[in-house]
Parts: structure tokens; C-alpha cells; sequence
């Protein structure tokens, strides 16, 4: 018997096949490309949200984790592709801080959000690169959360690389085919800039 206790992080069955096809490059255009086969694939298969990140080392492109955004089937609010990817980074690592293991970048199909931007800064990833940028995600409804305006240079001040905008406009069309497929758009505040019912 499972405990109601108990959390498991996993991804779908099908992310088996997707990292099969992926050859190993430390080009970020590749990277990114790999990462957007992982949310096109949770959009078609109805396996998540329209998120995926991934680990890989910074020198040699090889693949440390591979991850989706599982928040529906998972009932977890922190289930991002973000936190996904770290948490199995780290698993995989046998470490909690990835600088301590290697040099690793997070590629990400969009901009981190509140939450996964703090998570960032704990990993010890080394580099950001980010597809489609925070207004993309909520042009198509999701509500990104509370970000320092100034936040890349911040995490370059930590020692976190950041570049954006790699193949942006596929990583925004995968947000917009999951919104006109009738995805779930689930947000930590439901009525922004509203008061809550008393």
C-alpha cells in the first residue's frame, strides 16, 4: 500500500523514445529543438502541460535528465519541467548541487516561471537557455507569477548564464497548440487583481 505521503516524480513512458532519437551536441539550437520533441509530445499524448527542460552538460551536450510538466496528473503544483528536470538531474547525479558533480546547462521550452526560477538558483546549472519568453506563456492565458524585473542579470550575478529567445517562435507555437487544443490553463491565482470571495 502507498502512503498518502508519498510523491513520485515520474515522466511518461513515451520520454523513453524521444531521448532515443536524440543525438548528443552541445549546440543550443539542437538542445532546444530536443526539448521542444518533449512538449510537443505532453501536448499530443495529454501527459502534462505544454513544458519540457532538460539537463545537459555544458561541455559535451550529453543528456543528464530529461523532463515534462506533469502538474495535472501528478496533483502537484511543483511538478513544472523545470523542477522536473532538476530534481532528476540530481538523482541522477547522486547530488543535490549539480556544480558539485559538473558544468550543466537547463534548457527550457519557456521562460522559468516565479517558482522554477527560484529552483534555478539552487541547482547548480551553470547556464539558462529558454525558447519562449514569459509573455508567450501568458498570451495564451498561464500567469507566470512574481519575477524580479532585472532577473537574468541577477542569475548572471550568481554565475548563471542566461540566453533567450533559442527557436522562440516554435517554443511559443507549441504553448498555442496546446491552448487551441483546449489544455488546461491552470494558474496558482485564479482571480488575479481580484479580492477572494468572503
Amino acid at each position: 500500500m502507498t502512503s498518502a505521503w508519498t510523491l513520485t516524480l515520474d515522466l511518461p513512458a513515451w520520454v523513453d523514445d524521444v531521448v532515443a532519437d536524440y543525438d548528443t551536441s552541445s549546440d543550443a539550437a539542437v538542445q532546444m529543438a530536443f526539448v521542444l520533441s518533449l512538449a510537443d509530445r505532453n501536448v499530443a499524448e495529454r501527459t502534462g502541460g505544454p513544458f519540457a527542460a532538460a539537463v545537459f552538460d555544458r561541455v559535451t551536450g550529453a543528456l543528464l535528465a530529461p523532463a515534462v510538466n506533469r502538474v495535472e496528473p501528478l496533483g502537484a503544483a511543483i511538478a513544472h519541467a523545470e523542477v522536473m528536470a532538476i530534481a532528476l538531474a540530481g538523482a541522477a547525479a547522486g547530488t543535490w548541487d549539480l556544480a558539485a558533480h559538473g558544468d550543466f546547462v537547463l534548457v527550457s521550452s519557456t521562460e522559468p516561471c516565479a517558482m522554477c526560477l527560484g529552483a534555478v538558483q539552487w541547482s547548480g546549472v551553470r547556464e539558462l537557455r529558454i525558447g519562449a519568453r514569459d509573455a508567450d506563456a501568458r498570451a495564451v492565458g498561464f500567469d507566470e507569477g512574481i519575477k524580479p524585473d532585472r532577473w537574468p542579470e541577477q542569475l548572471a550575478a550568481r554565475g548563471i548564464e542566461v540566453r533567450q529567445d533559442i527557436r522562440r517562435d516554435d517554443a511559443a507555437a507549441v504553448l498555442a497548440r496546446y491552448a487551441a487544443g483546449g489544455g488546461t490553463i491552470y494558474n496558482g491565482v485564479t482571480n488575479v487583481g481580484e479580492s477572494e470571495p468572503s
